[in-house]
């Protein structure tokens, strides 16, 4: 197929939440551009951005909620650009990094459709960053693994449970509300109880909230405001304890103070929950 008109797609990062962490390119496109099809996870603030003068779509598919189909995305894209268009694909995070970036790299180059990739901070990044928790760590974790909670079942047990003997850190985007399943599905991995976890909510934002919390008690972790992502790994411990929603003791629990945590921590939710009200 044989394009004439001189129209381009960007897929652009948007980052994790912040408008200050967006690359200076990506600005510099949300300024020019004439169409702009993003995510439902974009912020306000980033939309703000945006040229008044482009078309804007929300094209977001969230929590299995999909109001537009990805083939609809991919024409889109298609249509826009071979019309002459300067078009940005903005997508939450970093757009090769669960963003469907690759069906509609597919589908740009099959309709000769030219293309730019702009990356992002990846939400991994964003919200370890956020939390002070270092992803890798000389003396606890070699090996960073990023895995979708949305595509997890039975059979991801056994790929998880190499990085449970390893020195890894299991960063998990999309993981849902059922935390028991995710407790569950690490223990079977071969994850120790006392591994600590951290549960990050709407990273670089104002609203961001952190909870701490460790393999065993997963399942009663609280149902933060979405989206979240959850960090499982040793570096967890060295999280930024003025940040966290947990008691600070937490990296040296020992067995038998599990039913002190827990009421230290709903003490701790109390008094936050309170504060933020």
């Amino acid at each position: 197929m044989s394009v004439s008109m001189n129209g381009k797609v960007y897929l652009v990062g948007a980052g994790p939440g912040d408008p200050e962490l967006l690359t200076v390119k990506a600005l510099r496109l949300l300024r020019t551009a004439d169409v702009v099809l993003h995510d439902d996870l974009v912020t306000r603030e980033i939309l703000k951005l945006i040229s008044p003068a482009a078309e804007v779509q929300n094209v977001g598919k969230r929590c299995g909620s999909k109001t537009i189909r990805q083939e609809e995305i991919n024409f889109l894209l298609v249509a826009r650009a071979a019309s002459g268009l300067q078009v940005v694909r903005l997508k939450s995070g970093d757009p090769l990094i669960f963003g469907r970036a690759g069906e509609e790299i597919e589908a740009l180059r099959r309709s000769n459709i030219a293309f730019e990739i702009v990356p992002g901070v990846t939400s991994a990044l964003g919200a370890a960053a956020a939390a002070g928790i270092p992803l890798t760590h000389r003396r606890a974790s070699s090996t960073l693994v990023l895995t979708a909670g949305h595509r997890a079942s039975a059979n991801d047990d056994a790929e998880w449970s190499q990085f449970a003997a390893a020195e890894s850190t299991l960063v998990v985007y999309m993981p849902g509300s059922s935390y028991h399943e995710i407790s569950n599905r690490l223990t079977a991995a071969g994850f120790a109880q006392e591994t600590p976890c951290a549960i990050i909510s709407r990273a670089t934002t104002p609203e961001q909230r952190i909870y701490r919390t460790t393999v065993s008690n997963l399942r009663r972790a609280p149902r933060l405001a979405s989206p979240t992502l959850l960090v499982v790994g040793e570096v967890v411990k060295f999280a930024d304890r003025n940040l966290v929603e947990e008691a600070a003791s937490l990296p040296e629990l020992k067995p038998g103070f599990e039913a002190a945590l827990a009421q230290s921590v709903a003490a701790t939710l109390r008094t936050d929950e309170e504060s933020l009200t």
